[in-house]
């Protein structure tokens, strides 16, 4: 059985994140996307804790389901080609620590998987004696990232502790201000107990391939989704059944159960290339390296992207890859490519009506952007739309680099001309 895990979210408890960020919009946008098995992210926090435990009822070993009462009014509002997936939650959360560490302030992201509400409370009571839980859904926490390991170990060995987003500049193991160089670096004799690591949105398990500590431990990918719309933007692809023992299990031996990752362009990421977004200047790493980091309008030090970092501490060339590798899936989110192809923001209502239009004709966007044979999606009436994903199911796209917290683009077309090209070769069809 294949499942599509999203590991890595927040709740309308954390900071900067969309209040529709319920375990009802998780739900629907779920089965609107094509995830089967959601984080729940922040359940550290009490009061989602709470709505966590009154909204949730235990599924298959390790795994919850929205109560039936609950669910049944949200499958209403659903068409038949949404409702029928099931949709599964497992308890986690993302931990920000911050602290000094061998003569400098570290800033770790980490992300812990728990497999029961009763290890969420034993967790939960052994932080909120370092920090206020309740100040934020990713609660900041003056703890080193190696202890907060030791606790989860010592309440339960399946417990699985992940660094988060490893290349992120600000707040990631590898990040260039603030983490270290090494695994072995931030952990010390639990390094071993590191079996796991989150590429982030701006990077690749590619690039992550290239680290020589990182051979023999499983790549994954989350969302980080501030919002229910952005779930599944990244994830992991698992062949097992809906079980928490057997995804850690997959994770932790990095298996074949472990079938590759739903990715970002990583150059989509907003820490891609270097630069400063006040002084405009955006640079590749061989270019940042002739100027020894040094910004070239101001001349203080540039923000030093993931793309550079992974260069820094590579062991390997570009376009190296284990024997042990997993797939590698590259997608455009399916209302970006409607924005596109109609030339308008894909904010606009008449992206929002087509892209309801079309998952209720063909099914969920995964399904859509991966599946679906392309014929298929022009038959039932999306000619463009079936052109775009064979694009993009090609990687045919044209990139621009994200840079010091400034998104990338992603397109299909170079520009407004060769939209325009491609609609008239449409009409001859």
């Amino acid at each position: 059985m294949q499942l599509i895990v999203d590991l890595h979210l927040h709740s309308h408890f954390s900071r900067a994140t969309s209040k529709s960020l319920t375990l009802e919009g998780l739900y629907k946008w779920g089965k609107i996307k094509g995830v089967n098995v959601i984080g729940t992210g922040d359940f550290t926090h009490p009061s989602w804790f709470s709505e966590l435990r009154d909204k949730l009822e235990p599924a298959e070993p390790g795994l919850f389901r929205l109560k039936p009462t609950i669910a049944a009014d949200i499958d209403k509002s659903l068409s038949e080609s949404i409702k029928k997936q099931e949709i599964r939650f497992i308890l986690t959360s993302e931990i920000s620590n911050i602290y000094s560490k061998l003569g400098k302030v570290r800033k770790l992201h980490n992300l812990v998987i728990a497999p029961s509400f009763e290890d969420v409370s034993k967790i939960n009571s052994y932080l909120e004696r370092i920090g206020n839980l309740s100040a934020d859904g990713r609660p900041i926490l003056g703890l080193d990232s190696k202890e907060l390991l030791k606790i989860c170990l010592k309440i339960n060995e399946n417990i699985l502790f992940i660094p988060a987003h490893i290349w992120t500049p600000w707040f990631a193991m590898f990040g260039s201000k603030s983490g270290f160089d090494s695994i072995k670096e931030a952990f010390d004799e639990l390094s071993g107990e590191i079996v796991a690591v989150e590429t982030g949105l701006s990077s690749d398990p590619w690039m992550n391939w290239r680290i020589k500590e990182l051979q023999n431990i499983a790549i994954i990918s989350n969302s980080d989704a501030h919002s229910p719309q952005k779930i599944g933007r990244e994830a992991t692809i698992f062949d097992c059944p809906f079980d928490y023992f057997q995804i850690i299990s997959a994770i932790k031996n990095n298996d074949e159960r472990l079938l590759g990752t739903i990715e970002f362009f990583p150059e989509e990421g907003k820490y891609h290339f270097d630069g400063h977004r006040i002084c405009n200047v955006k640079l590749s790493a061989d270019e940042t390296k002739k100027l020894d980091r040094i910004c070239p309008v101001c001349h203080h030090q540039l923000t030093v992207g993931v793309n550079f970092r992974v260069s820094e501490l590579a062991s390997f060339p570009v376009g190296f890859k284990p024997e042990n590798h997993k797939k590698v899936e590259y997608i455009i989110p399916l209302p970006e490519i409607i924005a596109e192809l109609k030339g308008v923001s894909v904010s606009t209502k008449s992206v929002s009506d087509t892209f309801i239009k079309v998952y209720n004709t063909l099914g969920n966007e995964f399904a859509i952007l991966r599946n679906i044979p392309t014929k298929l999606i022009s038959e039932a009436g999306f000619p463009e739309l079936s052109l775009a994903v064979d694009l993009v199911r090609r990687n045919k796209v044209e990139i621009e680099p994200g840079y010091d917290g400034v998104y990338g683009k992603i397109r299909l077309f170079k520009d407004e001309r060769a939209r325009k090209n491609f609609g008239g070769q449409m009409s001859l069809l």
